[in-house]
């Protein structure tokens, strides 16, 4: 079970943020900084974490009573070298922060690192994945565990993330938005059937600037509890926009991620954060689509 070792919160001296030229990690620093907090973002170009010597250098960067986000990592991980780089991330990140007088190390994890299971997932549930990034993912959480000795460290386990800054392009909202808003076919595998979850980036960030000001330890999924498909999440895009667009439905080549079901349970957020509220799916779309709609 988590734990907020601050029961009121409490403004922290000052968070750096490592990996903060990423789409979390900037969405963080932005939570942050409206907060009025003292912000040190770092990123590839501030401290490499794959350059020799990189532990020293984020070392030198760290003050006295610091609380640090780590949130850099090469994602989704796919392959045994992407594993292997992933792992020197977090290996010179902790060597330039073990021994050093910090307040708390919240690293940004994701919700693969639980095995797949029909019933509602929580932060207690088995973390064996079958898949390398949620491999990677909880090696990378056993190494800070094993590592910080008596710094708190929390976890924030983030399901998937969707926000009108995301870079990336994959199957889901974010790729559906960007389909609808230039009048594209929108392209379904099977019947779109697969139930997920997906969470806003603000609320990511918003949930990672709580666990700062409680000084949170232990583990926190980022997940609402409600599983939409992603015919019901094209739909929802469709009616965003009077463009004309269509679904087009492709066969699967195999079967369908997660059994096509993968549900979590939001209680431990809501005993940790009992005023805080996950964005409703349809209107924190519908935000991101305006947002970023070239024809407003």
């Amino acid at each position: 079970m988590a734990e907020n070792l601050n029961t009121t919160p409490t403004a922290p001296a000052r968070i750096v943020i490592v990996g903060a030229g990423g789409f979390v990690g900037s969405a963080i620093a932005t939570a942050a900084k409206k907060r009025g907090y003292e912000v040190l973002s770092l990123g590839r170009t501030d401290v490499d974490l794959m350059a020799d010597g990189s532990g020293e250098k984020l070392q030198a960067r760290l003050q006295t009573g610091d609380t640090v986000v780590f949130v850099s990592a090469k994602a989704p991980c796919k392959d045994y070298v992407m594993f292997e780089q992933n792992i020197a991330l977090a290996k010179n990140a902790l060597d330039g922060l073990v021994g050093r007088p910090l307040a708390q190390v919240l690293y940004i994890s994701s919700d693969a690192v639980y095995s797949d299971s029909p019933d509602p997932l929580t932060e207690t549930s088995v973390t064996a994945p079958d898949n390398l990034h949620g491999q990677m993912h909880v090696a990378r959480e056993t190494m800070f565990v094993a590592s910080l000795g008596d710094v708190p460290l929390g976890v924030l386990r983030p399901t998937l993330i969707y926000g009108a800054d995301d870079p990336h392009n994959g199957y889901g909202p974010n790729r559906f938005r960007r389909l609808v808003q230039s009048g594209e076919t929108i392209a379904l595998f099977g019947d779109g059937e697969e139930r997920r979850d997906h969470v806003s980036v603000l609320d990511v960030a918003e949930l990672a600037v709580r666990m700062i000001e409680h000084r949170t330890a232990g583990a926190l999924n980022a997940t609402t509890g409600h599983v939409s498909s992603f015919l019901e999440l094209a739909e929802m895009t469709f009616g965003f926009s009077d463009r004309a667009t269509d679904i087009q439905r492709l066969p699967r080549s195999g079967p369908m991620p997660h059994d096509g079901y993968r549900p979590f349970d939001p209680a431990e957020a809501a005993r940790l954060f009992p005023d805080f509220t996950f964005t409703d799916i349809e209107a924190g779309l519908r935000a991101a689509y305006e947002q970023t709609d070239p024809a407003r």
